[in-house]
Parts: structure tokens; sequence; C-alpha cells
């Protein structure tokens, strides 16, 4: 029989598995800082290739060339290394869960690894090309469009993280229902609010146009029927599995 651990090997245990983390990120970093320029170059095209003719972007203070590629990189490699965290934190907390409860994690964090990926990749090549081209196209005349490059980035990133959040929204909605803070049948029932608070989220996460709202509130919305119909699916096997095992008592 194995000894029971106590805190202090917890924190250790804890100590190991962020240090693991941390060097992934470093050892992606470190892969990928040569290219910085080119990777900035890549995350600014959908602004660029909507830019008027004869405008470009710029740079306001003297270090912006440097680092914000540099800056780039650096959360590149941390979305990068997502897996690896992930994979850590279940190294770490898997010895404490019960066999239905692994069958469960393990594919919820693969899943929000995927779906946060997806996210991404929905605003770099659906929402920029769109959002960039309505901006562009409403500057008042006689106004040159001259894009800040910390600026855009600043923006980018955060715009990333509202999509990489907001398609998460399954694994949010299966936890709850695992969890019993609510179930499929209730969820439905508030799918009116669900429609408007998707707008409402849409509005407060993306910039003040009706086009980058519209098109992070219809992934939300279908995201979570996905996610309501994926609960069900488990709730279901739950019942079904609380059934044989009543009736092989």
């Amino acid at each position: 029989m194995s000894k029971p651990l106590t805190l202090f090997d917890h924190l250790i245990e804890l100590r190991s598995r962020l240090l693991k983390a941390i060097l992934a990120v470093l050892i992606i970093f470190c892969s990928l800082v040569y290219f910085s320029q080119d990777l900035y170059q890549f995350i600014a095209k959908p602004l660029l290739d909507v830019l008027p003719e004869g405008t470009q972007m710029i740079a306001t203070e003297v270090a912006s060339p440097f680092f914000a590629p540099f800056k780039l990189t650096l959360i590149l490699s941390l979305f990068v290394a997502i897996p690896v965290v992930l994979y850590q934190i279940w190294a770490f907390i898997a010895p404490g869960l019960y066999q239905n409860e692994k069958r469960l994690i393990a594919p919820l964090m693969f899943g929000s690894s995927i779906l946060f990926y997806a996210g991404v990749a929905f605003a770099y090549f659906v929402v920029f090309p769109l959002a960039f081209a309505f901006f562009t196209s409403v500057a008042p005349e006689g106004v040159t469009i001259a894009t800040d490059i910390s600026s855009y980035l600043d923006f980018i990133l955060k715009i990333f993280f509202a999509f990489g959040v907001a398609f998460e929204i399954p694994i949010a909605i299966i936890l709850l229902c695992w969890t019993g803070v609510t179930t499929p049948a209730k969820l439905r029932t508030k799918r009116p609010y669900i429609v408007v608070g998707a707008f409402v989220i849409g509005m407060l996460l993306t910039p003040p146009d009706v086009i980058s709202q519209t098109l992070l509130a219809l992934p939300m919305l279908l995201l979570f029927e996905l996610g309501v119909f994926i609960a069900s699916l488990q709730s279901k096997n739950k019942k079904e599995n609380s059934e044989q095992e009543s009736i092989h008592d």
C-alpha cells in the first residue's frame, strides 16, 4: 500500500509541473524568436491586405519595431504550449480523481485545446478580413489610415483571447451539467436569454461594429447547442449506467 502524500509532497509535485510547463513555453519561444518579424508580418496580413494603396502600418515608439514582434512571439509560444500546460495540470490532479472522472476530464482537456485554437483561427481567417475591411471603408474622407503596430497587436490579442474563450462554451456546459449545477433540459428553456446574452457578450468583447459582434455571437450560439447536445448524451449514458448498477444490486 502506497504511503499517503503530504502537503509538502503535493507542493513539490506542483512546482515540478509548473517548471515543466514553463520550460515548454521557453523551448517553443526559443524556436520561434528568430522568426518573430515573419510572425508579425503574418498576423498583420489581414489589415495590410485591406489598407488603401500607398498606406502602411507605423511605429510611434522607438522600440516598437523590436518589442511588438517579441511580445507576439512570447504570447504565441504560450498559445502553442497550451496542450503541454493542460497535460501538466491533468498529471497533477489525475491521481485524486475517480476512474469515471478521469474518463471525462481527459477528453475535455484535449477538446478545450482544440476549441481554443478553433476560436483563434476563426478570428484570424473570418473575423479580421471582414472587420478590417469595414473599418477601412468607413474612414472619413481625407483621413489617412496608419495603424500603430503596438496598438494593432494589443487589439488582435484581445480578439484572439475573446474568441478562444468563447469557443470553450461546450466545455463549460458539459462541466456544469456533469457537476449537477444545471441540466440540458433547463438550459434549453433558457435559450431566449442565451441568445440575448451572446449578443451582449459579443458587444462587450469585440470592437463597436455589428459585424464583429455578430461573428462572435453566432458561433457562441452554435457552440451552446453543441454543448447542450453533448451534455444530453452524457446525462443519458450516466442514467443508463445508474439503472444497470441498480439492477445488478
